[in-house]
């Protein structure tokens, strides 16, 4: 079972809106640390937003104010909810989880999903 999978990536016009969806398993969801990262093509991965074993959540500057992170620990699910999404919102995103990291920074988490890629269109 893979660890890590995403759903929820779509093609969208600017200003529009997706939902995320990361599903866990084979690991303690709610004492890891979770997070969504994206990578654009011919550019480096970066963070988008992290959610720790308490709820609280950081975000990069680029999507604060943009983008809810969130997590259901019975369901075991994480989410990210996007809001007034821009063509600089491209690229494939990606959950991870980890046990003791927490920060947009850091891109050697534990565990990887497989990514699912969204499109924004001006």
């Amino acid at each position: 079972q893979v660890p890590l999978v995403e759903s929820g990536g779509d093609s969208v016009q600017a200003g529009g809106s997706l939902r995320l969806s990361c599903a866990a398993s084979e690991f303690p969801f709610s004492s890891y640390c979770m997070a969504w990262f994206r990578q654009a093509p011919g550019k480096e991965r970066e963070g988008v937003a992290t959610i720790n074993s308490l709820g609280w959540a950081t975000y990069a500057d680029s999507v604060r104010g943009r983008f809810t992170i969130s997590k259901d620990n019975a369901k075991k699910i994480l989410s990210l909810q996007m809001n007034s999404l821009k063509p600089e919102d491209t690229a494939m995103y990606y959950c991870a989880a980890d046990p003791f990291r927490c920060k947009l920074g850091l891109t050697d988490y534990a565990y990887w999903g497989q990514g699912t890629q969204v499109t924004v269109s001006s």
